[in-house]
């Protein structure tokens, strides 16, 4: 079997089975559902911002390993 075929395994393996995400944050869901809406959007917020953090370093990374490629290059 070959590297793509053992990634998309992994991958498919991984991401397909969606019901045991839902039971990972029950307090969070308790405490949305017995809230009221500006609670609710402040979580939503929360999770949003703490979101973007990790794809902007994954992004910077990227980039830097790029520059440092191209500069290798020339």
């Amino acid at each position: 079997m070959s590297n793509y075929y053992k990634y998309l395994l992994v991958f498919v393996l991984v991401f397909s089975n969606t019901t045991y995400s839902y039971s990972q944050c029950a307090m969070c869901k308790a405490v949305v559902e017995n809230g009221d809406v500006t609670m609710a959007e402040g979580i939503n917020n929360g999770i949003t911002y703490l979101m973007v953090f990790p794809y902007l370093l994954i992004g910077v990374l990227f980039y830097f390993i790029y520059r440092y490629k191209k500069g290798a290059k020339n």
